[in-house]
């Protein structure tokens, strides 16, 4: 029982603590002799830690080693991504969470978190209580059907709900064993996945729709009656399926879709930022999209409703202010192939097939490509822009790298340096003029774990646009003045603790103030700084 016992606590992620237990600790657990005869402080552990990592070959060997430390040693795993932000956060998601998901099948070692199959229909609820934690606060899922710009990646996909749940711990002080990763295994039509015997998830097709919405019904009802405390953020599901769902059960339950959602919040705290940097209101800024997926109308669709709330505009003047350009062409009213998500935001203008001769006419002070098509926005796309712009607004939001309209030094270059310049996955520095600039990278991170950490401290029952429009208000106030002038709209990644937790604050305020709240505080700053959580061994 006693070798049991402390096998059992080496084995356990959230109490092991490896050759940082105290002589103390291995004699009252019978963990003497199971260890090495040093005692380690956690600063000494993360030392060996960052050591291993050095002695990789690339980013996806360094991703597999901190998986197995997350596995091994949850404490650890922790203290070594909070040590650097700036480092860490881009090996545990993107980009390399991207190579991650498409290798997933050849690098699984330890599974973690839930795979709900679609032939378990009917007993959804019996494999969720599999679970061991019964207090789950946060669920991240996805059915695997659109993963970053890579595509229908099946079960493969589980690496996004594990990599964005660590983030909302490293980030915000989400406590990790309140967070679960969920993947919906509905198949996949990855030919390619179906044809590799290492991949792990069904090998049959996607499933119907009628089945599939059945299935996700199921999914939700259960997630209500086991953890009903729970936060539901859907992650990477396919354009025809995202918006549909956010928009059954967002006044239904505590729900987000970070996709929408949160690239909106990102993307209009750039623009925010970008206003303060310009002298200009945002109702004064015209925004023409490459994309109009769920992402892409997700994002003006916040844009016009802070021009709305901001400026007194009516919706319908607010509206024109955005425009959105996609496979063919610009959304407009003469078009009969838009879905009924994109049908709000068809101009009515002459149709136009040309991106350039979009931006020429338009005069956009800003754009935002989220179409996943690598070097869109081209040198003629860029000269465009600079030439209608002192200070053009140019964000590649497409990840991976692989799949972003630009680069960053192409922006800095074609506008002579003076571009507002955000992607969404991380770029190299960039060298301007004898100096070097550090890019913004716009991505989600600066807000999906500040909602997770609100929702956590308020109890929130369901999650409004105003708890996005308010994060993003608030993450533009955290932009150094001096970031301006190198066109810089973000906050440092190594703040990004210190700007997550008051970006929570500002939510939880909005929350409380629109009567959402289950948990009650004086001072909301207080209360989300007691729960957050720090790596430490107690």
């Amino acid at each position: 029982m006693h070798n049991r016992s402390a096998f059992e606590l080496l084995h356990d992620p959230f109490l092991n603590k490896g050759t940082a237990f105290t002589p103390e600790e291995r004699s009252k657990h019978h963990l003497e002799g199971l260890l090495p005869p040093t005692v380690e402080t956690i600063d000494e552990q993360v030392a060996r830690v960052l050591n291993q990592l050095d002695r990789w070959d690339n980013d996806l060997e360094r991703y597999m080693h901190l998986r197995g430390l997350q596995a091994l040693n949850r404490t650890l795993f922790y203290k070594v991504l909070t040590s650097d932000p700036e480092r860490f956060l881009p090996l545990v998601y993107t980009p390399t969470v991207g190579d991650a998901c498409e290798q997933f099948g050849h690098i699984l070692t330890r599974p973690h978190g839930v795979y709900l199959p679609v032939t378990a229909k009917g007993r959804v609820r019996e494999l969720l209580d599999n679970w061991g934690n019964k207090d789950v606060r946060f669920i991240v899922v996805t059915d695997g059907s659109r993963i970053l710009g890579l595509g229908d990646l099946g079960a493969s996909g589980m690496g996004i709900p594990i990599g964005k749940l660590s983030l909302y711990t490293a980030c915000a002080g989400v406590p990790p064993e309140l967070t679960l990763p969920v993947t919906l295994d509905v198949g996949t039509d990855n030919e390619g996945f179906l044809e590799d015997p290492m991949y792990a998830g069904l090998r049959q097709h996607r499933c119907d729709d009628q089945t599939y919405y059945e299935f996700i019904e199921e999914f939700v009802q259960a997630v209500q009656s086991l953890f009903p405390e729970c936060c539901i953020q859907f992650e990477d599901f396919s354009m025809n399926h995202a918006a549909p769902l956010l928009a059954k059960y967002r006044d239904a339950v505590c729900c987000f879709n970070d996709d929408i959602q949160g690239t909106a919040g990102v993307a209009l705290a750039g623009i925010h930022a970008a206003c303060q940097a310009k002298g200009e209101s945002i109702g004064e800024q015209r925004i023409l999209f490459l994309g109009a997926g769920s992402a892409g109308t997700g994002i003006a669709e916040l844009i016009v409703e802070s021009i709305v709330v901001e400026t007194g505009m009516t919706r319908e003047e607010a509206m024109t202010r955005v425009r959105l350009f996609d496979v063919n062409g610009l959304l407009v009213r003469s078009r009969t192939d838009l879905l009924p998500f994109q049908q709000p935001f068809a101009a009515d203008t002459d149709p136009c097939t040309d991106f350039v001769s979009a931006i020429r006419s338009f005069k956009p002070t800003g754009i935002i490509g989220v179409s996943t098509v690598h070097g869109a926005f081209n040198a003629d796309v860029i000269r465009a822009m600079a030439d209608i712009n002192e200070r053009p607004l140019i964000f590649p939001y497409s990840n991976p790298t692989s799949r972003a309209e630009c680069t960053a030094q192409e922006a800095y270059d074609g506008t002579d340096g003076r571009v507002l310049f955000a992607s969404g996955t991380p770029m190299p520095p960039v060298a301007l003029h004898g100096r070097t600039i550090k890019p913004s990278q716009g991505n989600n991170v600066y807000i999906f774990p500040a909602m997770g950490m609100a929702i956590l401290a308020t109890g929130a029952r369901h999650v409004p646009q105003e708890a996005f429009l308010a994060a993003a208000r608030a993450l533009a106030t955290h932009v150094p003045d001096s970031f301006f002038d190198d066109g810089m709209l973000y906050p440092s990644r190594a703040d990004i603790r210190e700007v997550s937790l008051k970006v929570a604050g500002e939510v939880a305020r909005t929350l409380a103030g629109m009567g959402l709240n289950r948990h009650r505080a004086s001072d909301w700053d207080q209360r989300i700084s007691d729960l957050a959580y720090t790596p430490s061994y107690g």
